[in-house]
């Protein structure tokens, strides 16, 4: 558990899932970025998060992803398996991550549209109550009350949750209501918003700008430790095109940006699935390579 907690309050990486021709997935390349990436100094890195689009695998597909992470990343990085969907599939996901050898489980927000929100909580803590390695509960809602971000905290197997709201004010009001709780709260809205949720408490940061850029996301990392926030926004800054670009199509091309920076920097790792953006147009792709070249002239500000 502490060796979990302790990932947390550093980089959460999130790897991109690579595609073949054929579009299966690429174990080959996969294995490369996660080589390169816990070569890199990646604290945890999430096999099949957000950003290795997880609602587009097929379980098969997600149990592949996992294995081929736990066996590349040897012990360099700690893994968290990512799982989800329903309880029972999230459960069946997390035991054979587990066999294969996850230091972790992180839970994707249960997506259901009527699911009510205490019964979200539920869905988490019942995955820690069957999972024998350490949770992470990745929350993407600001519907939950403090009562139940407090039986999160508190549950014996929840290492930390990832915090994925913008709701600052919640988010200083839960962290107020479990100073007696050992679990970590994590940014999970990546760079731009580590700063605020460091200053209100939070460690760590989850990160897609990782799979291009781990440099930079360090030299970020270095900053907020040090509580250096001038210097961690001057970082920002420098990213913050990148991140903007994620944002758009209603965050559809999220993942779109990332993968075709990859491939601007050598690797094809093949396009997005739909329901993502498959790819870019030519002018976003023209902004997203003057951003990339920018960037790799640039040389992280040491904090």
């Amino acid at each position: 558990m502490e060796k979990v907690r302790k990932a947390l309050t550093g980089i959460s990486g999130v790897p991109v899932t690579p595609y073949a021709a054929d579009g299966s997935v690429d174990t080959s390349i996969l294995s490369t970025l996660i080589k390169g990436l816990a070569d890199a100094g990646v604290h945890n890195l999430m096999a099949a998060g957000n950003t290795g689009e997880f609602f587009t695998l097929s379980m098969e597909e997600v149990r592949l992803v996992h294995q081929t992470t736990i066996k590349a990343a040897a012990g360099a990085s700690l893994v968290s398996a990512a799982v989800g969907r329903s309880l029972t599939e999230a459960k069946a996901l997390a035991r054979d991550a587990i066999a294969e050898g996850a230091d972790a489980i992180m839970g994707h927000h249960p997506m259901d549209p009527f699911a009510g929100p205490s019964y979200q909580a539920k869905y988490f803590l019942e995955l820690a109550e069957s999972s024998t390695v350490p949770v992470i509960a990745y929350v993407r809602s600001d519907s939950f009350s403090v009562a139940d971000f407090r039986k999160l905290a508190l549950h014996q197997n929840i290492a930390g949750i990832k915090f994925a709201s913008s709701n600052l004010m919640l988010l200083a009001e839960v962290i107020r209501a479990t100073k007696d709780a050992p679990a970590i709260w994590v940014c999970g809205l990546a760079e731009g918003w580590a700063p605020a949720f460091y200053a209100m408490g939070a460690r760590g940061f989850t990160s897609g700008l990782v799979n291009v850029f781990p440099e930079r996301s360090h030299a970020i990392h270095r900053a907020l430790e040090a509580s250096d926030y001038r210097a961690a926004r001057e970082l920002i800054d420098g990213i913050a095109g990148f991140e903007a670009m994620r944002t758009k199509y209603l965050n559809g091309a999220n993942v779109t940006v990332v993968k075709e920076a990859i491939g601007m920097l050598g690797t094809n790792v093949g396009p997005v699935r739909v329901p993502g953006v498959e790819k870019l147009n030519d002018a976003e792709r023209a902004e997203l390579k003057e951003i990339v070249e920018r960037v790799k002239r640039e040389a992280p500000v040491a904090a």
